[in-house]
């Protein structure tokens, strides 16, 4: 290799890796792993957001309601919520093998804040 090329090289390998540094530190590139990861977050979050009103709407149907709410108001815990919810059978989406545990998470936050009001 004649000696003039040996800074065109170290310039180009040096250059190279700044730029990857610089795309993904604050360029906002992404690989493939990342933007999968993201994207199934965000989907799930929807699904989520989409079925907390299933889940007040079969709270709402229940016969037992106010008495249940009663008990979940005084429950201090997001945790005992939680599964109150669940136990409750309010968080049973249609077509769902078991329970989800985000959607009764949201519904009883959704439950209190409307029992606030």
């Amino acid at each position: 290799m004649p000696t003039w090329m040996k800074p065109g090289v170290w310039g180009l390998v040096i250059g190279s890796i700044l730029t990857m540094i610089v795309g993904f530190q604050w360029g906002g590139w992404t690989t493939s792993g990342t933007a999968t990861r993201i994207a199934r977050e965000q989907a799930d979050s929807a699904v989520t957001a989409a079925l907390v009103p299933v889940c007040v709407a079969l709270s709402k149907a229940d016969q037992a309601a106010p008495k249940k709410l009663a008990e979940l108001r005084g429950m201090s815990s997001s945790y005992d919520q939680q599964e109150f919810v669940v136990k409750a059978g309010w968080a049973n989406v249609p077509g769902a093998a078991e329970p989800s545990r985000e959607v009764a998470d949201g519904c009883a936050a959704a439950l209190l804040k409307t029992a606030a009001k």
